[in-house]
């Protein structure tokens, strides 16, 4: 039966085609929610800058959400991409399978830990009553209703790894659209709404999200005809699992790294002022503007890496590599040009007050100088989850936010300077940089090329 199935594109068109076509509609999509995550903001600092500073605040407890979400999804897209490349298709049925469990025990995690942390994660970080209130409304809707960003990132990952990327442009543009025009009609209470202030920055995002995930699984029901996942008999596939998690837990721990370094920048800038970590909030939704099209392009390769190691076709591996290290540099020096010259305007956007800009634009201007490095470190990672090796990612993602971030900002704080405490984020990027170098050339020597002879490929 398994013979008369075609063979997927992932292992048959130009590798240059096949980049554009599984990355472009995700790169689209991105961008889209990138718009949403600014345009949020943006709303929610007409409010007032405490508002502003309490969405950035909560900004690390939602990532870690995500960080689980992504993860875990992270590894259901190797193995179903990598069993779809070896033709078994048992495997990839039962991955989507156990996918969908693993969403379901993920989601009543953050749904008790809404009604019993919330409050406390703000007052943890400040006095401001202003704050802690707004954080607590906003964070405290956000993780009990999560249940539509956790099923919506596992079934768009079940489209992307059987190169069903196009759907999932229309599933994350629907909720970005959704949250965007919600936004200002439930924050200042337009037409028959009430007004509801930071609750409703939060009510237009969980609803944005519950939309998108009713699209991906009906996308899934209707299109996704590589996999045939049944839950009628469904038991939890400890073997699966371990498979899944095996890739998924370094991705969890390397995302939600990322939530502990911003928490910790936070506390640093917050002893210079509240404004600082208000510029934190603004850079880190700004540069999603960069970051989100190269995650698209990254997205896109992680299925047809893992599919082509699968089929042992391993040119076709290293040219997917390479092909989108250059598109990611690319994008990123399109991105470092734009904040260079642009850094005083977009901070105007999110009503910055004189001495927000004036703190402002350098910040935005120096932590942009990461980007040179960051674009070959992103595939580079995602290389390496693709091939099962997202322990490699994980000591990447330590080194860089915990072991050199953290502790240069830290130091540099000391010296009562705000604007040296931005030079952390393109130091910890150079460390970055040498140490994905080092692994992915490990990785190809020791994984990828004792696979390679000519009649592979």
């Amino acid at each position: 039966m398994s013979q008369a199935i075609p063979e997927n594109k992932m292992g048959t068109m130009p590798v240059g085609r096949l980049v554009l076509s599984m990355s472009l509609p995700i790169m689209v999509s991105m961008l889209i929610q990138a718009l949403y995550n600014v345009v949020d903001s943006i709303f929610v600092a007409q409010i007032s800058e405490d508002a502003l500073t309490a969405v950035s605040l909560a900004f690390p407890y939602q990532n870690l959400m995500i960080a689980v979400a992504v993860g875990t999804a992270v590894g259901v897209n190797a193995l179903l991409s990598r069993s779809l490349g070896e033709k078994n298709f048992d495997v990839a049925n039962r991955t989507a399978e156990n996918a969908l469990f693993l969403t379901a025990l993920s989601y009543l995690v953050f749904l008790v830990l809404g009604f019993t942390v919330s409050r406390v994660y703000f007052t943890f970080q400040t006095d401001s009553s202003v704050i802690i209130e707004s954080g607590t409304i906003y964070l405290t809707i956000c993780s009990t209703l999560s249940f539509g960003i956790f099923l919506e990132i596992t079934m768009e990952r079940l489209l992307q790894a059987t190169g069903r990327t196009i759907q999932t442009m229309f599933t994350q543009g629907l909720g970005a659209i959704i949250n965007i025009i919600l936004d200002p009609v439930l924050i200042f209470g337009i037409g028959p709404f009430p007004e509801m202030g930071v609750a409703g920055a939060a009510a237009a995002t969980v609803i944005g999200q519950i939309m998108s995930s009713i699209l991906a699984v009906y996308l899934n029901a209707r299109m996704n005809h590589d996999i045939q996942p049944s839950l009628r008999h469904f038991r939890p596939d400890g073997h699966i699992i371990r498979q899944i998690y095996a890739v998924g837990v370094p991705s969890i721990i390397m995302n939600s790294i990322s939530s502990v370094m911003t928490f910790g920048m936070n506390q640093i800038l917050i002893a210079f002022s509240s404004t600082a970590t208000a510029v934190l909030g603004i850079y880190i939704k700004v540069q999603s503007f960069v970051f989100m099209p190269v995650f698209g392009l990254n997205n896109g390769m992680v299925p047809i890496v893992a599919y082509n190691y699968g089929a042992r076709k391993t040119k076709r591996l290293k040219d997917t590599v390479r092909i989108c290290i250059v598109f990611a540099m690319a994008i990123m020096v399109v991105g470092l040009i734009v904040i260079q010259l642009f850094s005083a305007p977009i901070l105007r956007l999110f009503k910055a007050s004189d001495y927000m800009l004036e703190i402002g634009v350098p910040a935005l201007r120096i932590i942009s100088l990461s980007f040179l490095m960051a674009g070959f470190s992103v595939i580079a990672s995602s290389t390496f989850q693709a091939l099962g090796n997202g322990f490699l990612s994980m000591v990447v993602s330590i080194i860089r936010q915990l072991v050199v971030l953290l502790p240069a900002a830290w130091l540099l704080s000391l010296s009562g300077r705000l604007e040296l405490v931005w030079w952390s984020f393109p130091i910890a990027e150079v460390v970055a940089l040498f140490l994905c170098i080092f692994f992915l050339r490990h990785i190809f020597h020791t994984v990828v090329d004792p696979l390679d002879s000519p009649a592979q490929n």
